[in-house]
C-alpha cells in the first residue's frame, strides 16, 4: 500500500493556501480589478449611473468566475489536506506517544509526520478554510448575485442604485477570504517545519 506522507500533505497544502492569496481573487480583485470598476461611479441621481450599474453588472460574471473557478479547488483542497494532516498527527500521538521515543526515532520517523506535530494546529488551518467557504456561500453569494443583477436590473429586480454599494461592501467581504488563508498556510507550515 502506498503511503502518502502528511509532511508532504501539509506542505503542499500550504503552498496551495498561500498561491490564493496573491494568485487567486483576494488582492488582485480586492485591490485591483474591482476598485478600478468603481472609478469616477457617478452617484444615482447622476444620468450617467444607470448605464455604469449595467457596465459593472456586465463585467461581474468575469470576476465571479475567475474567483470562483480558482478559489473553490484551493479551499477545498485545505480543508482536506489539513484534516489529513491533523488526522494523521492526532493518531499518531495516540499510539506513540512523545515521551516513549528517542530523538533518533523522531528524526526517521516513517510516516513523514513527527509525533511532536500538534494536531490542533492543523484543525485550526482546516477550520479557516472551512470559515472561507461557508463565508463565501452565505455572505458573499447574495452579493455577487445582486452586482450579476445589475446587467438587467428590471428583469433581476436589484436595486440599481445600490450598485457602488454593492461592489464596496464585495470588496469589505472579501478581505476574509484573503487572511484565512494566509492565516490557514503560515500555521500548517510553521508546524510542519517545526522542529523536535
Amino acid at each position: 500500500m502506498i503511503s502518502i506522507s502528511p509532511d508532504t500533505v501539509a506542505v503542499a497544502t500550504a503552498a496551495c493556501s498561500q498561491t490564493n492569496t496573491p494568485q487567486g481573487n483576494a488582492i488582485t480583485q480586492s485591490f485591483m480589478g474591482v476598485p478600478a470598476l468603481l472609478v469616477d461611479f457617478p452617484p444615482p441621481s447622476s444620468p450617467g449611473h444607470a448605464a455604469a450599474a449595467r457596465h459593472l453588472g456586465q463585467q461581474w460574471p468575469i470576476f465571479w468566475s475567475v474567483g470562483n473557478v480558482f478559489f473553490r479547488p484551493i479551499s477545498t483542497l485545505g480543508i482536506f489536506g489539513y484534516g489529513y494532516a491533523g488526522y494523521c498527527a492526532y493518531w499518531s500521538g495516540k499510539f506513540r506517544p512523545v515521551s516513549s521515543l528517542n530523538l533518533t526515532q523522531l528524526g526517521s520517523s516513517t510516516s513523514g509526520l513527527s509525533y511532536s506535530k500538534d494536531w490542533r494546529v492543523f484543525a485550526v488551518s482546516m477550520a479557516c478554510h472551512l470559515i472561507t467557504v461557508l463565508h463565501s456561500a452565505l455572505n458573499m453569494q447574495p452579493i455577487n448575485n445582486k452586482l450579476d443583477g445589475l446587467r438587467e436590473p428590471k428583469i433581476s429586480g436589484v436595486d440599481s442604485s445600490l450598485a457602488e454599494y454593492y461592489a464596496r461592501r464585495w470588496i469589505k467581504l472579501n478581505l476574509l477570504r484573503l487572511t484565512m488563508p494566509v492565516v490557514a498556510g503560515s500555521l500548517a507550515l510553521w508546524q510542519t517545519l517545526k522542529r523536535v
